[in-house]
């Protein structure tokens, strides 16, 4: 068997980390980025502190939604080319992250719609990236694709030269993050962990760090979401993001091929659509492959456990910071299930899934999700 491996990202962490940002732009050759945010969080401390560390020096686009679309991208875009900027730094959660990475795309071949984008097209020298992560969930900083919404349905735009020239990874930039989101950012991380270990893909290196991201998860995500000025639960957090975002360049399952849709047609984060589905998702798998989640277990701290004590301890987990199951609770309804079903069959997530799904069973476990 051969494989190819490679993690070139640049990755400052720690507490104060982001007093580098000026030094570490003038060796990337910049001295006019365009900031990309969104609306709330140009009023946060967070993006002042940036601001401040740049001394004013910068262009802002804050106008990225929730879940981004092309509209968002092509606005972006546009502000980039009009202010003659020379860099990007995307600050805030992963649509920020995703939205400043692919307008570089938009940048560069400003006659194409991103919905006509071709992996194969030579997308080298893509104007300098830093991504500054306001939460600790999606793992973008580190990825090497953005979701973007194209034609109503959440769509993976995947290439090499999207990964950032550089990441900081500041917890004083997460304080401010309010419980019930970094409970889904959270979560986020934790399904991505636990898919990228339980995908049949061979990856020992992504294996590896993504148990190392689940023990993360289980020493701090509880603390992080009840004392948000905990930065040793804050750092701990970021790290175990990070490497959910490492690890998924393996790919994921089945939880997100069902978040998706749930993102695009009923508005849900996507961190609390995965919560809402990853136990669901892990009881199927493991009734048809026994055993699957046993090395998450041991990440766990839990030796010797079952499928079911792991499951448990996951929705437990969950319980405990807010994100009890339900998808119905959060405005889901039963006519929206085979629209559901139909998109996240579409998805290529659950291809990689520990076993093999059918559209049935994404309609069956979207049931059992309500």
């Amino acid at each position: 068997m051969t494989s190819t491996f490679s993690f070139p990202t640049t990755i400052l962490s720690g507490p104060g980390t982001l007093v580098e940002l000026p030094s570490r732009l003038r060796d990337l050759g910049s001295s006019r980025p365009l900031i990309v945010t969104d609306s709330g969080l140009v009023k946060a401390k967070p993006f002042e502190d940036v601001v401040q560390q740049l001394q004013g020096q910068c262009d802002v686009f804050s106008e990225v939604t929730a879940n981004p679309t092309e509209k968002d991208v092509d606005a972006a875009a546009s502000a980039f080319l009009d202010s003659r900027c020379d860099s990007v730094i995307a600050v805030g959660g992963g649509s920020a992250l995703d939205v400043g990475k692919v307008l570089r795309l938009r940048v560069k071949r400003p006659d194409k719609r991103l919905a006509d984008f071709d992996p194969k097209f030579p997308w080298n020298s893509l104007t300098r990236f830093v991504a500054i992560p306001t939460t600790a969930g999606t793992g973008s900083e580190v990825g090497r694709s953005a979701v973007i919404i194209l034609g109503g349905k959440k769509k993976v735009i995947f290439h090499p030269s999207l990964l950032a020239d550089l990441v900081i990874l500041d917890p004083h930039l997460t304080i401010g993050l309010p419980p019930g989101l970094t409970a889904a950012t959270g979560a986020d991380a934790l399904t991505h962990c636990i898919e990228s270990v339980t995908s049949p893909v061979f990856h020992p290196l992504c294996d590896a760090i993504a148990l190392e991201g689940i023990r993360f998860i289980t020493r701090s995500l509880r603390a992080a979401v009840k004392n948000g000025a905990d930065l040793d639960a804050r750092g701990d957090m970021q790290l175990a993001a990070m490497m959910g975002g490492i690890a998924f360049q393996k790919d994921l399952g089945a939880v997100h091929s069902l978040a998706h849709p749930l993102s695009a047609i009923c508005g849900m984060h996507h961190g609390t659509a995965n919560a809402l589905c990853l136990p669901i998702v892990m009881r199927f798998n493991a009734g048809r492959k026994p055993g699957v989640y046993r090395r998450v277990g041991e990440a766990m701290g839990m030796h010797e456990s079952t499928d079911t004590d792991v499951i448990d301890a996951v929705q437990i987990l969950l319980n405990d910071i807010g994100l009890a199951p339900g998808l119905a609770a959060r405005g889901v309804t039963t006519s929206q299930l085979d629209i559901l079903a139909d998109q996240a069959w579409e998805d290529d997530c659950h291809r990689t899934n520990p076993v093999p799904v059918t559209r049935d069973d994404l309609y069956h476990l979207y049931q059992q999700a309500m």
